[in-house]
Formats: structure tokens, sequence, C-alpha cells
């Protein structure tokens, strides 16, 4: 701004069209460079919906995963069998590729057994109906099983009959001990289906829950934004006909405004020093208004610019202090912004003149509605969760404080 009277700072151009209202603080070395930053492309990228390449490479692994089971599990058994085989030979039962027979027809009664259970949906079936179905299964393929595998051995390959045991009495012994076999299977085929289903509907609810988060965002920003256009708009104005050229100015610190809030509305945090170049403007634009009944004292300490903050955040509790604490009062006055980072938190606090009252009247002059401040609370439980607080109190003679913590993050490059 052209001239430095009283309360009021002098100006001096970081970049084109701005206008820095306060000269900042920093340790040698450690000046900020403010700059305009573009939406981070991990922030886009996160955004795409994760079930268009999830779905394809989870059912791969599950088809990996059955195949190592199928046959690590069936060579097993096909072991297990081989050894009884081999401890019984000398008593004349059993031959070994009677065995491999035995266990090939298994395997492959269980793999299409799979093919219906697909194709019938009983995954999506509760236990209840699941059970009955399951023994029926089993059942119908233990009798396949056997019919199938006496069929082969005593007719195609004219195997003879065992002298000391009946054939009738060997189907049958087998045929219960596949019923029991195929009952064992299918209890875990569906066990690690039912698990791998609870597992799926909780991701699709933690995606719901982030995408009615993300709408809710994005609802509340779009509150916040015209709020304090407005009042921007409101301030040009009367400009225009008194001072042409600072007219134009403010027309430029506007745009930047602009160009903030919707770069920011692309992501969920931004860099502190890119939120304190916004309030710059917005200042800017105000003291057009004000002149020297804004007076602004900023004490930011360094390490806190490269934080994270909610877009917007320090900018609207600046607004609420300039036009409840400022455009009220006759003679105006100060606002403070303060920034530490204390035991892991980024606390912000902004301090401006005036009373906090405890139930104002609907409708009377400079009461706050609110809104700016619920929805900024409202946006911290949503980023932070309990981790962040903001707290309107009085401060000391007539001040009121609006403070805020969040947990100090780096800001994305």
């Amino acid at each position: 701004m052209p001239g430095a009277g009283p309360g009021r700072v002098a100006a001096g151009a970081a970049y084109p069209g701005q206008a820095p209202l306060i000269p900042m603080r920093f340790a040698p070395g450690r000046a900020p460079a403010f700059s305009p930053r573009m939406p981070d492309a991990a922030v886009i990228a996160a955004s795409l919906p994760p079930d268009r390449v999830e779905p394809s490479r989870r059912d791969r692994g599950k088809e990996r995963l059955y195949v190592a089971c199928q046959a690590g599990g069936w060579g097993v058994f096909l072991a297990f069998q081989l050894a009884i085989t081999n401890a019984m030979a000398p008593a004349g039962f059993g031959r070994w590729e009677l065995v491999v027979q035995t266990v090939t027809l298994g395997l492959l009664v269980t793999h299409y057994g799979r093919t219906l259970i697909h194709r019938w949906g009983w995954k999506e079936l509760g236990s209840r109906a699941l059970l009955p179905r399951m023994i029926a299964m089993a059942t119908v393929q233990s009798l396949v099983w056997c019919i199938v595998g006496y069929g082969i051995a005593y007719g195609l390959l004219g195997y003879p009959p065992s002298p000391k045991v009946p054939t009738s009495l060997l189907f049958i012994i087998s045929f219960v001990n596949g019923v029991v076999l195929l009952m064992m299977w299918l209890s875990f085929y569906f066990f690690y289906n039912i698990y791998d289903r609870n597992n799926r509907l909780e991701l699709d609810r933690a995606r719901l829950t982030a995408t009615a988060k993300e709408a809710e965002l994005r609802a509340l920003k779009s509150q916040v934004n015209p709020h304090f256009i407005f009042n921007a708009l409101n301030s040009l104005r009367a400009l225009i006909d008194e001072d042409p050229a600072r007219a134009r100015l403010a027309v430029t610190q506007l745009a930047n405004l602009l160009r903030y809030s919707l770069q920011s509305a692309q992501a969920e945090t931004v860099a502190f020093e890119d939120e304190l170049r916004v309030v710059n403007d917005y200042l800017a634009l105000e003291q057009v208004r004000h002149e020297e009944r804004l007076r602004v004292r900023l004490d930011v300490a360094p390490e806190t610019l490269g934080l994270a903050v909610p877009p917007l955040l320090l900018q609207t509790l600046v607004e609420n202090a300039v036009k409840y604490g400022i455009s009220t009062r006759p003679d105006g006055g100060e606002v403070v912004i303060t920034a530490r980072c204390e035991h892991g938190q980024l606390e912000l606090r902004v301090i401006n003149p005036g009373e906090l009252a405890e139930t104002p009247k609907a409708g009377a002059e400079g009461a706050s509605t609110g809104v700016g401040l619920r929805n900024a609370a409202e946006r911290l439980r949503m980023f932070f969760g309990d981790r962040a607080r903001l707290r309107l109190r009085r401060g000391n003679e007539s001040e009121v404080v609006a403070e805020v913590s969040i947990p100090a993050q780096p800001a994305r490059a």
C-alpha cells in the first residue's frame, strides 16, 4: 500500500499484485518464499476409486492361494496315504497306483465342486442355508468319487477284489471317509470365503465413509469460500471511486484470493506459509476499508511455516476477528496473530478487541452468526478427530481469543 501512516504497515511487493501488510519476523536464512501451490498430484491420484484396480489384483491373489492350498493339501494327503499303503503292503493290502488314482480323483472332484459353488452363488449364503448344501454336496461328491474310483480300478484296470474284505464293505467305508474328508475341505473353503467377504465389507464400509467425509468437506468449503469473497467485494466497491489505482491493486489481490480458494479446494491441507500469504491479501483488502482503524501484529515462529493446515483455516479466524472485533468499534483495534509449535502441536492464536457474548441476540448489530467458526471446527474434527481443537474464549482487557491446536505435520512438497 502506498505510504505508511499511523497504525498502518508499509508495503513491499513480494510478487506482482501482492502488497504484504505485515513485516514478518523470521530467523536468518528462513525467510519464506511465497509461491502459488498447485494441487498435489498424489492427492488427485488418491481420489481415484481404488476398486477400479483392486478387485482384479485381489482375485488373482485368491486364485494363487487356492492353487497353492489344493496342491499342498492333496500332496500331504497323498504322502500320508502312500505311507499307510507301504506299511500295509506286506499284509497284501493296497497298491500305490490306486492311491495316486484316488487322490487325483479327489482333487478333480473338489475342483469341479468349486466351479459349481461359484455358479450357484453359495459363497453369498448365510451359515443356516449353507450347512445343508455342504452336507448334500459332500455326499454326492463322495458317491461320485467312489463310483468312478472303484469303476476304474475293478472295471477298467481289472484289479482283483480283496479276498479278506468284501468289496461292498470297502465301498461303504470309502464313501463315509470321503464324506468326512470332503466336509473338511468344504468347511475350510467356506471359512476362508466368509473371512474374505467380511474383509471386503469392511473395506467397502471404509470407502463409503471416506466418500461421505470428502463430500461433507467439499460442502463445508463451498460455504466458507463465498463468505470471505463477499466481504472482500464490499471493500473493493468502496474503493473504486476514491482511488482507482489502489482499486486495481485490490482487484489483483482479490484475484489472488480467488486463485488460492480454487487451488486449495483440491487439497486437504496446504502449507502454513501459503495460508499466511492469502491472509496477507485479505488484510490488505480490509485495510482499504478500515484504514488506520485496523492494526495488525504478526508473531510467527519460523518452524511453523512448513507445517500443514486445512485451507482457509487461519483466514476464517482472521476474518471473524476483523468483522466482529474491528468493524463494530469506532476506534478499531489491533488484531494479533501468533503461531507456535509446542509438544507436537501447531498452536495458532488470533486475538481481537471485543466482548464474547454468551447468548448474542438474533439480528443484533455486530452479532456473529458463528457459521465460519462452526465450519472451521467441523473441518478440524473431520481432518484430525480428537487431536484438534478450536476454542473461542475471553482474553484480557476486553479481548476475544480464537485458539486452534492441530497436529504438527509437514506439508506436502
